[in-house]
C-alpha cells in the first residue's frame, strides 16, 4: 500500500515537472513571439522615418529647382538689368559687325595676305576687353586690369584710325571730301565705341557687384566704431587679444572669441564686469542695509512679514503689517544719519501724543488673543514669541504687544 502511494507522489512530482516545463517553453515562445513582434514594429517606424525623410529631401529638391525655374524666368524678363546688360552685347555685335567690313577691304586692297589682319586686329580688342572682365571676376591687382584696358584700347585705336583712312579713301567712289570725312568719323566711331560700351558696362556690373545692403552696411560702420571705441577705452584689452590671435592657429579661434578670453585675462572677471563694478556693486548692496536697518526693515524682518501675510493675508501699505512708516532717510545713507521715523501707536496707527502712564490699558481683545495663537503655532511654540513678531503681526504698540505674548504664553504655561 505504501508503494502505492509513493508511486503516486512520484508520478503527481512528475506530472507538475512536466507542466512547469511545458509554462515555461510557452513562456519563452511568447517572449521570443513579443521580441519579433516588437522588431517589426520598430522595422516598421525605421522605415516609416526613413520614407519621410526621402519625402522631405524630395520636397527640398523639388522647392530648390522651382527657385531655379521661377529665377531663370526672371532672367529672361524685361527688367531693367536684362535690357542694360544684353542691350550693350548688341550694341557691341553691331559695332564690331560695322568696324570689321571696313578693316578687311582695306587691307585686302594692298594685299590678299593681309586679309586675317582685319579679323585679328578687331578681336584683339575684343579679346583684351573680355580680359577685363575676367580680371576683375577674379579679383587680379589693379595693375593687371589697366595693362588689359591699354591693350584692348590700344587695339581698337589702331582699328578706328584704320576705318578712318578708309572712309577719306571713299573719295575715289564719288564721295565729296566732306561726306567720305563724316563717313571715316563714323566708322572710327564705332570701332571704338564697341569696346567703349563694353568697358563701361564691365564697370557698372562690378559696382553693382560691390553695393551692400543698406543693413549690412550700417552693421558694418557699427562694427567699426565698436572696434575703435575698444581701442580707445580698452588698450590693454586689445593688445591680449591680438597676443591671443597670434598665438593660436590661424582661423581656430574668431575675434570676438579672443575679446572674450582677453577680458578674462586682463580684467579677472567675465565680460562687461570689472574690479571697479563689483566694488560698486557692494557699495550698492551696503547702501541699501544702511537703509533697510536704519528703518528697521531688516531682511528677517521682511522675511518674517512675508510668512505673516501669508498666514494671515494681510496687505502691504505703505507702513507694513507693523503700521511704522519706512520713509527713506533725507540725504541718502551717505549723506549723514537719517531722521527719526515718526512713531505710531495704537491699533489705529495714531502718533503718541503722550507718554505710556498717560495712556488708559486696553483690555486684551479675543480677536488678538487668537491671531497671536494662531503665529505661535505657525513659529512652532509660544517659546518662539516675542514682542516684535507679536507686534508685527497685530500692528499695535510694544506695550500691547507684551501683554499679548505673556497672555498666550501664560495659557501654554510658559512664563
Amino acid at each position: 500500500m505504501s508503494s502505492w502511494r509513493e508511486q503516486r507522489r512520484l508520478d503527481a512530482a512528475a506530472d507538475r515537472a512536466e507542466a512547469r516545463r511545458d509554462a515555461d517553453a510557452r513562456e519563452q515562445r511568447r517572449l521570443k513571439a513579443q521580441e519579433a513582434a516588437d522588431n517589426r514594429r520598430r522595422a516598421e517606424r525605421r522605415a516609416d522615418k526613413e520614407e519621410k525623410r526621402a519625402d522631405k529631401a524630395q520636397a527640398r529638391r523639388d522647392r530648390a529647382q522651382r527657385r531655379q525655374a521661377r529665377a531663370a524666368k526672371r532672367e529672361k524678363t524685361l527688367t531693367p538689368g536684362n535690357v542694360y546688360r544684353r542691350g550693350t552685347l548688341l550694341l557691341v555685335a553691331f559695332s564690331a559687325a560695322a568696324s570689321l567690313p571696313a578693316q578687311i577691304i582695306h587691307f585686302v586692297s594692298i594685299s590678299w595676305m593681309l586679309l586675317p589682319v582685319g579679323p585679328a586686329l578687331e578681336g584683339a580688342a575684343w579679346v583684351m576687353a573680355a580680359g577685363v572682365a575676367y580680371a576683375d571676376e577674379r579679383k587680379l591687382p589693379v595693375w593687371v586690369r589697366w595693362l588689359l584696358r591699354g591693350l584692348s584700347m590700344g587695339a581698337a585705336g589702331f582699328a578706328a584710325h584704320i576705318n578712318y583712312q578708309y572712309g577719306l579713301s571713299l573719295t575715289d567712289h564719288g564721295l565729296t571730301a566732306a561726306e567720305a570725312q563724316m563717313v571715316g568719323f563714323g566708322l572710327a566711331a564705332v570701332t571704338m565705341g564697341g569696346p567703349l560700351f563694353f568697358e563701361v558696362r564691365q564697370w557698372v556690373l562690378t559696382l553693382s557687384a560691390a553695393v551692400v545692403n543698406p543693413k549690412q552696411r550700417a552693421e558694418g560702420k557699427a562694427r567699426r566704431r565698436q572696434e575703435k571705441d575698444r581701442r580707445k577705452t580698452f588698450k590693454d584689452v586689445v593688445t591680449r587679444q591680438k597676443e591671443i590671435l597670434l598665438a593660436a592657429p590661424f582661423g581656430t579661434i574668431t575675434p570676438e572669441k579672443a575679446w572674450a578670453q582677453a577680458w578674462w585675462d586682463v580684467k579677472g572677471a567675465p565680460l562687461t564686469v570689472t574690479a571697479d563694478v563689483i566694488a560698486d556693486r557692494l557699495d550698492a548692496e551696503a547702501d541699501v542695509s544702511y537703509v533697510l536697518d536704519q528703518a528697521e526693515r531688516t531682511p528677517e524682518r521682511l522675511a518674517v512679514e512675508h510668512l505673516l501675510a501669508d498666514i494671515f493675508g494681510y496687505g502691504g501699505g505703505d507702513g507694513g503689517p507693523s503700521g511704522t512708516a519706512t520713509g527713506v532717510p533725507e540725504g541718502g545713507p551717505r549723506g549723514g544719519a537719517p531722521k527719526a521715523r515718526t512713531a505710531l501707536g495704537g491699533k489705529g496707527k495714531r502718533p503718541v501724543s503722550g507718554s505710556s502712564e498717560e495712556a488708559p490699558v486696553k483690555p486684551l481683545e479675543e480677536a488678538d488673543l487668537k491671531a497671536v495663537r494662531k503665529l505661535a503655532e505657525a513659529l512652532g511654540g509660544v517659546d518662539r514669541l516675542s514682542a516684535r513678531n507679536v507686534r508685527e503681526a497685530i500692528g499695535c504698540r510694544n506695550e500691547y504687544a507684551l501683554r499679548l505674548r505673556d497672555a498666550v504664553r501664560s495659557e501654554g504655561g510658559q512664563q
